[in-house]
């Protein structure tokens, strides 16, 4: 059955270049991808306040690392973690996705994407990171780590409300 990668999307630079944390998300799914056999990856999310919509971006950088552009598909819509995991599980639904479902993110904030994909009925797995966690200081590792802890719960049950609710 055909994997599919799921890349949660992070800042888009002002010269509309992919961050360092897009990057690395971004270069995480496609070496994970590589070990798999014809991968379907879906890069999500919407404009941000530069360049074009992070989807678009994570999309070109997949391709210049040797993805073929028929193995995307773009979710453009997802304008924060809980938008993004619901459109992607709804895209995943009308593609007819029977496969692993990948999630491809921070450390940080890989519980709370593959808990929000769990919900909706995605059962997903982790896309290992590996690397360095970037060249943010410890305050920043855990501004971010920190931040989660009222974002879990809160998007957890806003996404529990949306699978109740049929959509």
């Amino acid at each position: 059955m055909r994997a599919a990668i799921i890349i949660f999307g992070a800042a888009v630079r002002p010269d509309g270049s992919a961050s360092p944390t897009l990057r690395r998300r971004v270069e995480a799914a496609a070496r994970f991808g590589a070990r798999l056999a014809d991968p379907l990856y879906i890069p999500t999310g919407a404009q941000g306040r530069f360049g074009p919509a992070e989807s678009h971006v994570m999309s070109e950088l997949l391709q210049s690392l040797g993805v073929p552009a028929g193995s995307i598909v773009e979710e453009p819509t997802g304008t924060d973690t809980l938008s993004s995991a619901l459109a992607s599980a709804a895209l995943l639904r009308r593609l007819g996705h029977a496969g692993p479902v990948l999630a491809a993110t921070s450390r940080f904030h890989l519980p709370r994407c593959l808990l929000l994909l769990r919900v909706m009925g995605m059962p997903a797995r982790p896309v290992p990171i590996g690397g360095s966690a970037g060249a943010e200081g410890w305050r920043r590792r855990w501004y971010w780590r920190l931040r989660e802890v009222p974002a879990i719960p809160y998007d957890a049950g806003l996404a529990l409300w949306h699978r109740l609710r049929g959509r």
